[in-house]
């Protein structure tokens, strides 16, 4: 059992891959990032499992691609033996890339790195540092999130560029968890019910949302727009494997879609989701809008044309994810009497796009991820 970091210790992290020039560029990219120790590389993935049982690595940056056991089966042995470690990937940007990727984060990696195709090594370099940095801030504040829920002690670092993502703020305990879906049950089977469902969710969004789709019934009778951050390719791969595991229907969003009920609808990576009107139907929009909140396709973008076409006849679910995009098309959600569901913070991979509508009251239900669900179905079921 590790023990708790104390001001000085680094994150220790193992660099897997079976090519020595991205060895090289993300042991680079690691090196210039404050308080980090690389501990080892390996080239395949027999070798990353021997290094792990002997390095213990709190954190691995690993191939999906490689000979000798792949990424994926790395992850499967991980699981099988329970092994402690977080793990970000490295994809190749293909379809093949993007499946593998999405079924990586399916089972149980923290989040990933599409591996850049610039035009210089220091341009790839520092591509990889800067999302590194953002990935590892969110990892470390989920380390100490998780360690303050299970009892344990936590000593928090003050690294300049890695601050705590834990630190100053109250922790949404199970109790108020409880306490708030009970006081939502009695508000939320409103005459009518909802018309929409729209899905904001970013870091740890695929495996959550395949806990989420298959829970809903193939009979909700709403159409159920997602957006997901993730490159091209990347979300029509998350599609099909959800799709393969849903009653519902779930495709990747097309321009000029016409909003159907019972079908899960998610924005193309890199684009922008919203809705238009003609001839008495709801149309989809793919558009190529500038990115908001650093993101395209946003979630802000999204709720903001829900809110338009919907009103209070709409649902607004905020998941787990790291930034704000969301906020503020939530806030215009609430304002035209939409129902806000959020994920709690203990189910949370990384509680950043819940927590400022959480904290601003304007959620409804704050659910962990096995009932929010339910709480979907609540909101779009009419009261009787």
């Amino acid at each position: 059992m590790k023990e708790p970091m104390d001001d000085t210790e680094k994150l220790k992290v193992l660099v897997v891959d079976d090519t020595i020039l991205y060895r090289k560029i993300v042991s680079d990219a690691l090196a210039e990032l404050p308080n980090i120790e690389i501990v080892g590389t390996a080239n395949n993935g027999k070798t990353a499992l021997s290094r792990i049982l002997t390095l213990h690595p709190d954190l691995i940056t690993l191939d999906v691609e490689m000979p000798s056991m792949d990424g994926i089966e790395v992850l499967e042995e991980i699981a099988r033996q329970q092994i402690d470690v977080g793990v970000i990937m490295l994809s190749s940007l293909t379809y093949e890339g993007g499946e593998l990727t999405v079924k990586a984060l399916q089972l149980g990696a923290f989040d990933f790195i599409p591996k850049p195709e610039l035009s210089s090594i220091s341009d790839n370099r520092q591509y990889i540092r800067d999302r590194l940095a953002a990935i590892i801030r969110s990892f470390t504040g989920r380390r100490e999130i998780k360690r303050i829920l299970s009892g344990k002690t936590v000593f928090r670092r003050a690294t300049p560029g890695l601050p705590s993502a834990a630190a100053a703020r109250p922790i949404i305990t199970a109790e108020t968890v409880a306490h708030r879906l009970q006081k939502a049950d009695k508000q939320v089977r409103r005459a009518g019910g909802s018309k929409v469902v729209a899905i904001g969710i970013s870091t740890g969004g695929p495996r959550a949302l395949g806990t989420l789709i298959p829970m809903l019934p193939a009979d909700i009778n709403v159409p159920i727009l997602v957006v997901q951050h993730m490159p091209p390719l990347f979300t029509q791969s998350l599609a099909k494997s959800l799709n393969a595991k849903s009653s519902l229907f779930v495709k990747e969003a097309e321009e000029g879609d016409e909003l159907i009920p019972n079908t899960v609808f998610i924005a193309p990576g890199g684009r922008h989701m919203k809705l238009t009107s003609g001839a008495g139907r709801k149309i989809i929009a793919v558009t190529d809008d500038p990115p908001e909140n650093s993101c395209r396709p946003s979630a802000d973008y999204l709720f903001r044309s829900v809110a338009e076409h919907f009103g209070e006849a709409a649902t607004g679910v905020i998941m787990t994810g790291m930034g704000t995009d969301g906020n503020r098309g939530l806030e215009t959600m609430k304002q035209r009497n939409s129902f806000i569901i959020a994920q709690d913070e203990a189910t949370c991979t990384v509680f950043g796009m819940p927590r400022w509508p959480i904290e601003a009251e304007i959620v409804d239900v704050v659910a962990p991820l096995d009932r929010v669900a339910q709480a979907i179905i609540n909101s779009v079921r009419p009261s009787r």
